[in-house]
């Protein structure tokens, strides 16, 4: 999912998730019953509609109606997170937006989408999404879809209390809206454990740290996977044909990414990128709309899991550098038992960052 549609905004989120997986507190084990408290919340949504339904029959918009809105718990939080990015956001403005021609020529097709969406089992999403979670992950989290001025889509305190805001758009099937909040869940499931062995210690050199670190944004790759339920099934199988064959382009150059991050991580291990804006600003380039964060991710997962098994999987995705050492030696594996072209990871940089002999 594209939850910005500018890369340095995108990250905000996926930084902070990152960081929830190297170092979030231990949790105790959850029974599964109580594994998934999940909600839609479409009130700011459906107060937007019904002020829309008020001006088409020619009535005016009652005190009461703006209230609804401004006061519904959507709302309030879109308005608290614009405030957290310093961007302005007046209620004025948005009455402007929702008494605008433009969203009263789209009333229909939005109050269309937005009961497509409701009938989505999302607890059966979250289900399938755990199967990708150590057993002690929960998800917990609140389902906003928003009538707003912009069309981006993202994740909001994550550790505090989780929230997904999603544009209500009309091209976005309700199985895509199903898969989009899919893929948000396994982060937030994530967030909730602590991992195993892969976050780096105060003694570790600072760039092997940072390297360490951004390696947690294979996420993406993991999500993919999480949302789809398995890696038999194609992870844009709720998606239109342009996204489907996007990605099949994308994942034709996995390779060819795979020696991009590694680059970028040993320039980081070097400390040829040292200061931290820059290491940032050449990490957000491999988010893109679903780049190799996502791309090579869901390629290392894929291999992991159909060769070592989910149990496996699932123990590699909190520890970076056992991710990598797993990999390569599955994907060497294959490349000499079955003649595959599967890239590997250098023995330079599994040496760098502590991770375990691939041979």
């Amino acid at each position: 999912m594209v939850l910005e549609p500018k890369p340095g905004r995108k990250v905000i989120a996926v930084v902070l998730l990152a960081a929830a997986f190297l170092y979030s507190p231990p949790i105790p084990a959850v029974p599964a019953e109580e594994r998934i408290q999940l909600e839609i919340d479409p009130s700011e949504a459906r107060a937007v509609l019904a002020i829309l339904a008020a001006r088409r029959d020619g009535h005016s918009v009652s005190p009461m109606a703006w209230r609804r809105l401004f006061e519904s718990e959507p709302y309030v939080r879109l308005k608290k997170r614009e405030a957290a990015l310093h961007r302005e956001f007046t209620d004025d403005d948005f009455r402007k937006f929702v008494t605008s021609d433009d969203l009263a020529r789209r009333a229909a097709d939005l109050e269309n989408t937005l009961n497509r969406w409701e009938k989505s089992d999302l607890t059966a999403a979250a289900r399938r999404v755990l199967a990708y979670l150590p057993s002690n992950a929960v998800i917990r989290a609140k389902v906003y879809p928003v009538i707003k001025p912009q069309t981006n889509s993202f994740v909001f305190e994550v550790q505090k209390d989780p929230a997904i805001f999603l544009y209500l758009d009309p091209k976005v099937t309700a199985p895509k809206f199903e898969n989009t909040v899919a893929h948000e869940l396994h982060h937030i499931g994530y967030a909730s454990v602590r991992p195993g062995e892969g976050a780096s210690d105060a003694n570790t050199p600072s760039g092997v740290r940072a390297a360490v670190e951004w390696m947690s944004a294979f996420g993406e790759g993991f999500a993919m996977l999480a949302a789809a339920g398995s890696p038999d099934t194609h992870p844009h199988a709720t998606s239109n044909r342009e996204e489907r064959e996007r990605w099949n382009r994308d994942m034709a150059n996995v390779g060819r990414d795979v020696q991009a991050l590694e680059g970028f991580f040993l320039d980081v291990i070097e400390e040829r990128l040292k200061a931290k804006e820059a290491i940032d600003e050449k990490a957000y380039s491999f988010f893109g709309i679903q780049g190799p964060w996502y791309t090579v991710g869901y390629r290392m997962a894929v291999v992991i899991e159909k060769r070592d098994g989910r149990a496996a999987l699932i123990e590699c995705m909190s520890n970076p550098r056992m991710l990598l050492a797993t990999y390569n030696r599955d994907a060497a594996a294959l490349n000499s038992q079955r003649g595959e072209h599967l890239p590997l990871w250098s023995k330079e940089l599994l040496k760098k960052i502590g991770a375990a002999s691939a041979e």
